[in-house]
């Protein structure tokens, strides 16, 4: 029983150390590579900035595939943190997330596919340059669709892990809220043209929500006597 009073602190700031590192690493692949090489609607220079920083390139495939090994552990961290809140609710997220995880995941192949378009193999003789420029440039919007298609169910997990906070009674309501509000915002991605329409507007929240929360779970962690007292209500 000793280490189980002794666990929830530490699960949840390794939780919270997971989640920061998931959201450094996905601004780092997103806001630092992808946003500096692929140019919007000029499948020339994309091709170019790519070929020129293939260096850059490969590492952001590397950096956004640690973003979901850390996405995919902060889903089971998160799961087990907030399993005394409400197991049956916990798992659902937990599956809501893990399918987000698995979307996004597998459209990072397509991420990757321009360097194999743009490599010049003898297979691709067929096609002049600037198709395959023009197929590159396709291959990272497909990449980004469905990076974009993840985001709608982990808008589910946002609002389902929120309601957990909320009723959870070891961790602030208001924490739980803002997941609620980031999460509602990308449900929109279930229409992507509103969601890519929204997106600047529902990113802030939805990186508030997610700040306050790694802080909150890094600094003081949980109440501990709380979760104690509600995970033996639940084993029970």
């Amino acid at each position: 029983m000793q280490s189980i009073d002794a666990s929830p602190r530490f699960k949840a700031r390794v939780t919270g150390a997971v989640y920061l590192l998931t959201i450094l690493t996905g601004i780092f692949a997103q806001g630092f590579v992808s946003a500096r090489l692929v140019v919007q609607g000029d499948a020339a220079a994309t091709a170019t900035n790519i070929l020129a920083h293939k260096s850059l390139f490969e590492w952001g495939f590397t950096v956004y595939l640690i973003e979901m090994a850390c996405q995919i552990a902060i889903t089971g961290l998160f799961y087990d943190l907030l399993k005394p809140a409400g197991r049956s609710v916990s798992l659902l997220a937990a599956f809501l997330g893990l399918t987000g995880c698995i979307i996004k995941t597998f459209s990072r192949l397509f991420y990757i596919a321009p360097l194999f378009v743009l490599g010049g193999g003898h297979y691709l003789v067929a096609f002049n340059q600037e198709q395959l420029q023009a197929l590159s440039l396709l291959l990272l919007k497909v990449n980004d669709r469905g990076a974009g298609m993840a985001l709608a169910f982990f808008g589910l997990y946002a609002v389902l892990t929120g309601y957990l906070i909320i009723k959870s009674t070891f961790l602030p309501r208001i924490l739980g809220f803002l997941s609620v509000i980031a999460g509602v915002g990308w449900l929109t991605f279930f229409y992507p043209p509103l969601g890519y329409r929204l997106f600047f507007y529902i990113a802030p929240f939805g990186l508030l929500g997610a700040a306050a929360l790694i802080l909150w779970l890094l600094v003081f962690a949980v109440n501990e006597q709380r979760w104690t007292e509600r995970a033996r209500v639940t084993v029970g």
